[in-house]
């Protein structure tokens, strides 16, 4: 994965930085021959970013790995090779593209990963379980929708250097990356993470064991929502109210008894345990409401 979407995008950034840091970058040693191109150069995530992306983001075996905005492959290439995950890689540029299938095919991982030269706001992401980003701001506020409207929740989003906004991080970390001062005069470097949540967003009607039926509203904003309970005229407020990938819990208080609720959200149900203060526990299940 690489800082490039194109020529003008990487003209554009020197010119926002400050004075000190518009000068033309100096030649890197070393430099593979793949790295120049007539359209300016593009610049490889270094292996410490690429490394932390994937351990932030869990990457196993079972993952499937997509990059959008793929470059020399190297997110896609070292998730196969170190993590024995598959995946895919998409960019705009055809030649970036045809080297990374071919650097696939000779380590041969060839069979569980593959790259493609397409739009990455036209590329099918709902095979994803792994999202990673590298994208300026414009960008990420032009996919932020897309993503949380086609991925299936307890996808995990990785993105580098750039957030989403007004959907904010389940974590992040910052450290050091001397190398990456070369292209924006900060030794450092920040990774987001995002779990995306299910759409809870509605009114439910739900039913506790020995406890009866209950009118559950609930308003969400991405991963965060509140609500409340209402049984005949009573209204519960629901507290301590979290919400991570498919998983659900909340509290509720009747008079002297304190129940945590835990579920498993699945379209439009929920089900789940509840345990009481005085140690008791059941089930309860939610079915979402019609309209």
């Amino acid at each position: 994965m690489f800082f490039r979407h194109a020529a003008g995008l990487l003209l554009g950034l020197f010119v926002l930085l400050p004075a000190f840091a518009q000068k033309p970058p100096p030649k890197q040693p070393n430099v593979p021959p793949e790295h120049e191109r007539a359209g300016g150069p593009y610049v490889p995530t270094p292996a410490v970013v690429v490394d932390r992306m994937l351990a932030l983001a869990n990457v196993g075996p079972r993952d499937y790995v997509m990059d959008l905005g793929s470059g020399d492959g190297v997110i896609v290439i070292t998730a196969a090779q170190k993590l024995q995950a598959s995946g895919m890689g998409v960019d705009i540029d055809e030649e970036l593209v045809r080297l990374s299938n071919e650097r696939a095919k000779k380590l041969g991982i060839a069979e569980r990963v593959r790259f493609e030269a397409r739009d990455i706001f036209k590329t099918d992401v709902s095979k994803a379980t792994v999202v990673t980003l590298y994208l300026l701001p414009e960008f990420m506020r032009q996919l932020r929708p897309k993503l949380y409207a086609e991925l299936r929740p307890g996808t995990r989003v990785v993105s580098h250097d750039y957030h989403f906004e007004e959907w904010m991080h389940d974590s992040t970390v910052t450290f050091d990356v001397p190398e990456k001062e070369f292209i924006s005069g900060v030794p450092r470097a920040t990774l987001y993470l995002w779990i995306v949540p299910a759409r809870v967003g509605g009114q439910w009607k739900m039913q506790v064991d020995g406890q009866g039926d209950y009118e559950l509203s609930l308003r969400q904003h991405y991963q965060r929502f509140q609500g409340s309970a209402t049984a005949g005229t009573n209204r519960i407020s629901l507290l301590e109210p979290q919400l991570n990938g498919a998983d659900i819990r909340f509290v509720m208080e009747q008079g002297n008894r304190r129940g945590l609720f835990a579920g498993k959200v699945d379209g439009n149900r929920i089900e789940g345990t509840v345990n009481w203060g005085d140690g008791k526990s059941g089930k309860w299940r939610a079915t979402r409401a019609a309209g």
